[in-house]
């Protein structure tokens, strides 16, 4: 497995993530096997958000109970959730922060979340009211590191503008098919290309300069929750068979193949795994380490269909 140092601290996180957004109709033996399988690949990164589950706190509240951790394999473990999405609304407000995060706890049946995410950009954010609760979420040690999901360069400028704590993470949506993140600044500045047209103001590059660790969520997404491009021959027919070629030289799965394609990169960019599937996460470590080399990441980025001028 291959891990990060956690941007401005002395911590290492593996490089991939469990997401466990989809476990709410899981039995707690079926949690109990996926986390274990987790932990024997090496994943020490569990993702979660208060909204995950269909119901408030669901899919925290049935990993805390499936998982009663020891206090030293919560030590060793990293545990994530995200604030900020309400029904039919976001909300960054210090009040709501606060309130969400010791519903988290109370669902995790942890005293503390490693990193606290603010999920969907507020455009009515106060940066002075996030300031605060983040202040008072570090004095009562109920968080370690702070970050946010889906944010633009300017949306983290702002936050910093009061926050006084780094802003370690932001958690994106990339995969070998759905990349603007590396797309559009390969083919900047080219008119009339709609690769080149930015949708992120520059993200990849901005997190790079500022230390701020990227995470992938959909990393096998053809696009938007529109299915998965692997053994997909007919829309990404000669992206799979370079991917099989691949998997079959390197000895791991066509998965560990599309996590590599993402660990591969210098921006040192985490894998959130939305998977219930034991062995796709197995395949998933497995494929993190796989040193692709340039011209084999460029051959799977020009064979999902982007564009090398």
């Amino acid at each position: 497995m291959k891990t990060y140092q956690l941007p401005h601290s002395s911590r290492r996180v593996s490089s991939v993530v469990l997401g466990l957004m989809r476990i709410p109709k899981m039995s707690d033996a079926e949690i109990q096997q996926l986390y274990g399988a987790a932990r024997d690949a090496g994943v020490d990164v569990f993702d979660h958000a208060d909204i995950y589950g269909g119901e408030r706190h669901l899919c925290e509240k049935r990993f805390g109970d499936a998982i009663k951790l020891s206090a030293a394999e919560r030590e060793a473990i990293f545990i994530q959730s995200k604030v900020g999405i309400r029904k039919g609304f976001f909300d960054f407000s210090k009040e709501h922060i606060l309130k969400t995060v010791d519903e988290s706890l109370a669902a995790l049946k942890t005293d503390y979340l490693d990193l606290l995410l603010l999920h969907r950009p507020d455009t009515l954010v106060e940066p002075e009211d996030v300031a605060e609760a983040f202040e008072q979420l570090v004095a009562a040690g109920k968080v370690r590191y702070f970050g946010v999901s889906n944010h633009t360069p300017g949306q983290v400028e702002l936050l910093k503008t009061a926050v006084k704590q780094p802003l370690v993470a932001n958690q994106v949506q990339l995969s070998i098919t759905h990349a603007p993140l590396f797309a559009q600044g390969v083919a900047a500045n080219m008119a009339g290309l709609d690769q080149s047209i930015s949708r992120d103001n520059g993200l990849l590059d901005y997190s790079r300069l500022n230390n701020m660790m990227l995470q992938a969520w959909s990393p096998f997404q053809k696009g938007f929750f529109d299915g998965v491009f692997l053994g997909d021959r007919e829309n990404f027919a000669e992206l799979n068979d370079a991917i099989d070629a691949l998997a079959k030289q390197y000895g791991v799965t066509p998965t560990g193949i599309a996590v590599a394609w993402i660990t591969r990169h210098p921006a040192n960019i985490q894998v959130v795994l939305g998977t219930t599937n034991p062995t796709r996460v197995k395949d998933s470590a497995a494929g993190s380490a796989v040193p692709l080399t340039r011209e084999e990441w460029y051959r799977l980025f020009t064979a999902a269909g982007h564009t090398l001028p």
